[in-house]
């Protein structure tokens, strides 16, 4: 009996250290994708989040930072065969990530954006399909996720896009604004590289209200 014990707890400690040094390797690849994406080695930020996903497959972060890296890049694009693959492959890996974790607002919030870089580079063509698929996103993510500072940015940023599209005054959405600063003050979350962006671009949108 001892030694079954003794087995056992030999067992459990190898399980944990190997748990360890996987969750080690996940942090030390997770840091070293930021910090290319920091230094604008877009294809190989997205390429290491690509083969961090592959050893993550239950870990929505890594396909989610996958699409978040070629979505940004997206933006101010003008060869629409090269926006066309990175914006499919950020639909693809966002894909995989809903799939991990459904009703995830910080996912709906990606998704919007990506819809956004297509309305950026041909309004007249994705506008009027894209805008209203973004209004149901961003409804969406403020019922599941009503004090999550990104959603309440996010929400507020379109609204007053389009509010500017029609020709009306934005300055009812700058209260939102502020809300979503209150709420970054007081975001906390557990989980490692979840998303933290947002504030930085709050605190810009607020200073243009004023």
């Amino acid at each position: 009996m001892k030694k079954l014990i003794t087995l056992l707890l030999l067992i459990g400690a190898s399980v944990a250290q190997v748990q360890a040094q996987a969750k080690d390797q996940y942090t030390k690849g997770m840091e070293k994708a930021f910090e290319l994406w920091e230094n604008q080695k877009i294809v190989e930020a997205s390429n290491l989040f690509e083969r961090i996903a592959t050893a993550e497959p239950d870990n929505w972060l890594p396909y989610y930072y996958v699409s978040q890296v070629n979505t940004v890049v997206s933006f101010g694009e003008k060869d629409e065969e090269k926006l066309s693959k990175q914006l499919e492959k950020a639909k693809e890996f966002l894909d995989v990530a809903k799939a991990i974790s459904p009703d995830n607002a910080e996912i709906l919030i990606q998704e919007a954006l990506m819809n956004t870089a297509w309305i950026a580079f041909d309004g007249a063509t994705y506008g009027m399909t894209m805008s209203q698929k973004n209004v149901q996103l961003y409804q969406k993510a403020l019922e599941l996720d009503p004090n999550n500072p990104r959603v309440v940015l996010s929400k507020a940023e379109w609204d007053m896009g389009a509010a500017r599209y029609f020709g009306k005054d934005t300055a009812s959405y700058c209260k939102d604004v502020e809300r979503a600063l209150e709420l970054f003050a007081t975001f906390k979350t557990d989980t490692p590289f979840y998303p933290s962006w947002g504030k930085e671009r709050a605190e810009q949108v607020l200073a243009a209200c004023k």
